[in-house]
This record gives structure tokens, C-alpha cells and sequence, in this order.
């Protein structure tokens, strides 16, 4: 026994002694910086998400605070934010807390549909306005609450309090039907929206509307150093809540600090723009990887149900996926507080040989018959590096709305992607750009009983011969 004690003390004795790996001073600071602006990029997400469409909301369209913008069309290509839908007419405003509370005031809906949501800087939806909100679809008016309110709010409003000072509202006019009498009554609805401060409420100031129909809006984030520059600007805007005390530790490290100013110097700038990039990569990554079909036999996927189930807050637990909530905010926005069943929204990145869609090659999809949406049904485009419409596109999107799509004898639809439309096609082609990887989406609204007992099913993606 003895023996074989001293003999494992001679094994031990031997054996090479680790030692601490040895790091510059300037080593250890770049490392530290490197690692932790990654992070905040990840963290930091939705509200560089938020602050992205704040910007193109004063600087591509002209507006303040307030203002109402406006499609008097569905939206093209230049609608530049994370996979929106272009088959409606979208309503959009920004709107700060900071100097009080905000009444937005929501017609009833007659001769159309209005419906959206309300959220706050960190894209969590605060309520939604139509049907699924507290008006139910009779109108009336919301009052948003700073997070420094006192008191009790005064009476005649539905009353929303807000953890930050910025917040956005998206909504939809829906028409009830395909023609110039029903795209009117839309319109007229979303003249009658009013949004304005509690202060001006006995004698309200002139609503503004802009009809940014044709105009380019650039609201995606980009992801080099102006990230974080749009970072510095929300966490010097927003009060800290609790559960962001660590991260803002951390931030200093990478000169982010509350209350003081934003100087990186020439080799930061280069660290943070790789650090952006890098979390691009990292979103895109979760995105294109994703994959719970809808189908067994097919490669048609919904979003990741993590948002849903926490209303989209991410706290699951006892923790916050800041994971799943900065790949959320990548390729989306304006989620509603309350999802329901009206809309499934299915993508896919593969054709049906499993290879990554890509937007030199030509694709079909046959859409069988009967689709199971009692509203409409959409095909639409989007590219992966932005989850947005492809820049310069002619034709962006396909619906049951379009007149001109052709359909065959038995009511299904053939629908072609490519940089070009197959002769003949055309009135059946979505744009793809050569060289950009792209993902298609197929939107059910109102989807009936053969799309969730899995009855009706559509077919994956086929790449086809160009003409």
C-alpha cells in the first residue's frame, strides 16, 4: 500500500505544473472589450432596433413625435424595417414620455379593420389597440404613462405604463375588401386617429399625417459602429430597470457609461465594428437555423415560440434570454401583446433538396387550392443579412388580394422567385437579387381548421431551370 502511494506521488510530482497563461495589460483590455461588446450587441438589440426606425422616422420622412405616418398604399421595397407584410396599409409614430404622459386616441372601426400594438424602447408589446385591445374594436382613448408618474391616472382613458420614456405604435388598416370603396374607408379610418400630450388634452393641437407611400424609410439597424453609437443614445435616453444593473457594469468597459459622453477611440471603433458584425452573424445564424416544421415532410417553419410564451418579454424562469430576445429583434418587430390564432406566419430557407435558397437561381411554389385563410394569404420575400424587403425590388410580395396573379383551373397558384420572371410568368414572379440568400414567407390571416389539423399542406420550394 505503501508502495503504491509513493509511486502515484511520483506520477503527480512529475507531471508538467500548469502555469497562468501571461497577457499584456493591453492584451487583457482589448480581450475584455472584444468579449463584452459582443454581448451588449446582443443585449442592446432591440433597443438599437427601436432607435433605428426612430431615426429614419425623423430623418427619411421629416416627422416629430407624434406625427402620424402613413401608407396610402401597401408598402414597396422602401419600407426598409424587419420583415414587415406588404398587403396592408401600415399606420407608424414614434412618441416620447419624457415630458408626461401621451393620449393616442383610436377610432371605432366601421367600414374597415384597425388593429395593432403599442410597445416600449425594448420592443415589448405595452397593449394592443382593435379587437384584442382594451377599446375591442369600439374605439377610445389610451393614455401612456411615463415610468415617473405619480398618482393615479385621471379618469376616461385606458391607462398604460410604460417601463421607458421612447415607445412606437404599428398598425394595420384592414380593408373588407378589394375595391377603391374599401381602400377609402381604410384610409379615411386612419385620418381619425389623434395622438397628443395629456398637457394640450382641453384643446388638442392639429394632428400631422405624412403619407410615406414612396418614400424610403430606413429603419434597420446597421451593424458596424454607428451600433453602438445608436446604443449610447438609448441607454443615456432610458432609466435603468433592475434587471439591467450587471450589464451596465459592464458597458463601461466598452465606454458606454449613464451620463457621460460616447469617445471610443480609433482602435475601439474597430473592435465594436467587429463586434457588430459579429452579433449579425450570430442572429443570422439562429435565424437560418431554426427549424421546427409545420409539416413533418416539409421544411415550412413558425418563428420561434420563445416570444410568444413569455409575451414577449423573454424571462423565462429565472432568467432573461437575451438570446432568443436579440434574434427576435433582428427579425422582427412590433410583435402583439396578445397572439392568439389569427395569423400563422410559416418561412422556410431550403429548397426541397435541402440546399439554402439563393437569389441568382429560380424557384416555384405551388399554393394548392382553397387556401385555409378566411381573411387573406401572402407570399412574401425577404433577404437573410437584414431580415427586411430586398432593396430595389419591382415586386416584393404576392396575395389573394392581386387581381392580376394568375390561377389556375383548380384555384391553386404557382408562384416563381428569381432575379428574373420566367417568360410568361410574370404576373406570378416575387424579385430575389443574385448573389443575396432569401427567405419567403407565406402569411395565413384568419387561417381555418385545415391548416392547424395539418389536412392542407404546401409544398416546399423547387429550384427550376432559368429561361
Amino acid at each position: 500500500m505503501k508502495r503504491t502511494f509513493l509511486a502515484a506521488l511520483a506520477l503527480v510530482c512529475a507531471a508538467p505544473l500548469t502555469h497562468a497563461q501571461t497577457f499584456t495589460a493591453e492584451d487583457l483590455a482589448r480581450r475584455t472589450t472584444e468579449r463584452r461588446a459582443v454581448e451588449a450587441a446582443i443585449w442592446g438589440m432591440p433597443l438599437v432596433n427601436t432607435d433605428a426606425m426612430r431615426q429614419a422616422y425623423f430623418r427619411d420622412v421629416g416627422a416629430k413625435y407624434n406625427d402620424i405616418c402613413y401608407f396610402s398604399k401597401p408598402q414597396d421595397w422602401k419600407f426598409q424595417v424587419t420583415t414587415p407584410n406588404a398587403s396592408t396599409n401600415y399606420i407608424y409614430f414614434n412618441y416620447n414620455l419624457k415630458d408626461g404622459p401621451v393620449v393616442v386616441e383610436i377610432p371605432a372601426a366601421v367600414d374597415a379593420g384597425l388593429l395593432g400594438s403599442m410597445v416600449d424602447a425594448w420592443d415589448e408589446p405595452m397593449t394592443d389597440i382593435g379587437p384584442a385591445g382594451e377599446d375591442q374594436g369600439r374605439g377610445g382613448k389610451y393614455l401612456l404613462l411615463p415610468p415617473d408618474f405619480k398618482g393615479d391616472p385621471p379618469a376616461g382613458f385606458f391607462p398604460v405604463r410604460y417601463p421607458t420614456y421612447n415607445g412606437y405604435a404599428l398598425y394595420r388598416a384592414i380593408r373588407n375588401g378589394t375595391t377603391d370603396a374599401d381602400a377609402a374607408a381604410a384610409l379615411a379610418l386612419v385620418k381619425k386617429l389623434r395622438v397628443y400630450p395629456l398637457a394640450r388634452a382641453a384643446s388638442p393641437p392639429e394632428q400631422r399625417f405624412i403619407d410615406i407611400y414612396g418614400k424610403t424609410f430606413d429603419g434597420i439597424a446597421n451593424f458596424d459602429g454607428r451600433f453602438f453609437e445608436s446604443l449610447n443614445r438609448m441607454v443615456q435616453e432610458e432609466p435603468v430597470l433592475p434587471r439591467d444593473m450587471i450589464v451596465m457594469g459592464m458597458l463601461k468597459s466598452i465606454g458606454i457609461e449613464k451620463g457621460k459622453d460616447y469617445k471610443p477611440d480609433a482602435a475601439a471603433q474597430n473592435i465594436l465594428k467587429s463586434a457588430a458584425q459579429e452579433a449579425q452573424a450570430h442572429f443570422i445564424q439562429l435565424l437560418t437555423s431554426y427549424s421546427q416544421p409545420w409539416w413533418p415532410d416539409r421544411s415550412w417553419s413558425p418563428p420561434d415560440p420563445t416570444g410568444v410564451k413569455t409575451g414577449f418579454t423573454y424571462q423565462i424562469n429565472d432568467a432573461l434570454d437575451v438570446d432568443a430576445r436579440g434574434f427576435a429583434n433582428f427579425a422582427a418587430f412590433a410583435l402583439p401583446k396578445k397572439t392568439g390564432t389569427s395569423l400563422v406566419y410559416l418561412f422556410t430557407f431550403h429548397d426541397d433538396r435541402g440546399e439554402r435558397l439563393s437569389g441568382e437561381r429560380t424557384y416555384t411554389v405551388h399554393i394548392p387550392a382553397n387556401v385555409p385563410a378566411k381573411q387573406y394569404w401572402s407570399m412574401i420575400v425577404y433577404e437573410v443579412d437584414t431580415a427586411a424587403l430586398i432593396r430595389e425590388a419591382p415586386v416584393v410580395t404576392l396575395d389573394s388580394y392581386n387581381q392580376a396573379m394568375k390561377r389556375n383551373a383548380d384555384g391553386s397558384v404557382d408562384i416563381y422567385f428569381g432575379p428574373k420572371p420566367p417568360a410568361g410568368k410574370e404576373a406570378n414572379w416575387i424579385y430575389t437579387a443574385a448573389g443575396k440568400a432569401f427567405f419567403p414567407a407565406m402569411r395565413f390571416y384568419d387561417p381555418d381548421k385545415p391548416l392547424f389539423d395539418r389536412t392542407w399542406k404546401l409544398p416546399d420550394v423547387e429550384r427550376i431551370a432559368a429561361q
